[in-house]
C-alpha cells in the first residue's frame, strides 16, 4: 500500500509554463538563426555583408539564446525544488 505525500499536489504554475515554453521557443529560434547564418556564408554570394541589416541581431540570437534558455530552465527547476519543499515541509 503506498502513502500519499503532500509534494504530489504541487500545481504548476503559470510562470513556470510561460518560462517553459519560452525557453522552448528561444532555443528553436537559436537553431534557425543558426541555420540561417550557415546557409547565408555558405551561398556563394561574396558581396553578402554579415554585419549590416539583420545579420547582427541573428548572431546576437545564436550567441546569447541558448545561454538565457538555459538560466530559464534553471529557474524553473530551483522555483519547482522550492515549492516542493515548501509543500513538504507545512504538511
Amino acid at each position: 500500500m503506498s502513502t500519499h505525500t503532500p509534494g504530489d499536489d504541487v500545481p504548476v504554475r503559470r510562470i513556470d509554463r510561460i518560462l517553459a515554453f519560452m525557453s522552448l521557443g528561444l532555443l528553436v529560434l537559436s537553431i534557425a538563426c543558426f541555420f540561417s547564418i550557415m546557409i547565408g556564408t555558405g551561398s556563394g554570394l561574396e558581396q553578402a555583408d554579415f554585419s549590416t541589416g539583420l545579420w547582427p541581431v541573428v548572431t546576437i540570437i545564436v550567441w546569447a539564446g541558448p545561454i538565457i534558455a538555459f538560466a530559464m530552465i534553471l529557474f524553473i527547476l530551483i522555483s519547482s525544488f522550492v515549492r516542493r519543499a515548501r509543500a513538504n515541509r507545512g504538511a
